[in-house]
């Protein structure tokens, strides 16, 4: 059986940090984490995050250059335990001879639609527009689901691993949402779209 080949995970392991540096992070992701929730996340400025954490702005430049830094921050660690279930978790998510590479997109497809529904506001602060194309963790994303089509014997799997992270756009996710399409409904959409695209044709 084929492998996903092992990736850096999410983000790279944080340096060891003064006890005064760590609380002043604590206190830029808590309160970031906070504003990208209750706003959207594009208003949200580094003014507003440094006010709302009660340090100085170039304290918080001197750790973040930007409010995308900080989002991506915040995203590391859920982005690290999905890609660490994708290479060593147990099937239908994890790779298992016994497991298609329909089923396989299938979980992945649950498994990003649970991670949106509950991190949508990061997403959007951190991968919007061309952004989510430059991150680690879509370039992950890209490899994991290029690998299912290859498996599954797609001609042009390169191109087709796009197409099928399309529908995860944290954009159109939202906007899924904003008019009343409940989750169960897009993740069984996307359920649909993994066994249509990756079941091989006879």
């Amino acid at each position: 059986m084929s492998r996903l080949p092992d990736l850096p995970l999410a983000g790279e392991p944080q340096p060891r940090e003064r006890a005064d540096a760590a609380r002043n992070r604590a206190r830029v992701l808590a309160a970031a984490e906070r504003l990208f929730a209750e706003r959207d996340p594009a208003t949200v400025t580094m003014d507003d995050i440094a006010k709302a954490a009660g340090i100085g702005r170039g304290t918080l430049y001197r750790r973040y250059p930007d409010r995308v830094s900080i989002a991506r921050a915040l995203l590391d660690e859920h982005e690290r335990a999905l890609q660490e279930k994708l290479m060593r978790g147990p099937a239908p998510l994890g790779p298992e001879p016994e497991t298609s590479p329909a089923e396989r997109l299938a979980a992945f497809y649950a498994a990003m639609v649970d991670m949106l529904e509950t991190h949508v506001h990061l997403l959007l602060g951190a991968e919007t527009g061309a952004a989510r194309y430059t991150t680690g963790a879509y370039a992950f994303w890209r490899l994991h689901v290029r690998h299912l089509a290859q498996q599954a014997g797609a001609e042009d799997a390169d191109t087709l691993a796009d197409l099928l992270l399309a529908p995860l756009a944290p954009e159109l996710y939202r906007y899924q949402r904003d008019k009343g399409t409940p989750m169960e409904r897009i993740s069984g959409g996307l359920e649909a779209l993994a066994y249509a695209t990756l079941i091989p044709r006879s």
